[in-house]
């Protein structure tokens, strides 16, 4: 993306937050686009929130498929931000995030068991078509 001046062309100086198909949150530059929503960022960061934490890890320039992108917004870094989020080390959030994962799953094969145990069952993602 560009920005048209007197004096030329300039990249556009703004931050924008991509929210991947696999549940990712990027910010970076935007410095290209093109007709199938592919994106080019640099200086890009993956933002991961884990309750009222999040950490950012360093990834450089990423070239996003637009079919992977749900959503794409400018960020304003002038708008005070209102939300209580606390940044921790990458190592910090990566260990929260793989305990909430962990917990998700523990969860998950309590509730199959569950309905297992009632002579119900849930198909699984891979085998939906079957049905």
């Amino acid at each position: 993306m560009t920005i048209q001046h007197n004096t030329g062309t300039l990249p556009s100086q703004e931050k924008h937050l991509v929210l991947l198909r696999d549940g990712r949150t990027l910010i970076g530059f935007l410095r290209s686009i093109d007709q199938f929503a592919n994106l080019v960022f640099h200086q890009t960061v993956e933002r991961i929130h884990v309750g009222k934490k999040f950490g950012d890890i360093p990834r450089g320039i990423f070239i996003v498929r637009g079919e992977n992108v749900v959503l794409l917004g400018e960020i304003d870094m002038d708008k005070p931000c209102d939300t209580v989020l606390q940044q921790v080390s990458i190592e910090e959030i990566l260990e929260e995030q793989r305990l909430q994962q962990q917990a998700k799953q523990e969860t998950e094969k309590a509730k199959v068991t569950a309905l297992k145990d009632r002579g119900l069952s849930i198909p699984k993602a891979d085998n939906l078509d079957e049905y």
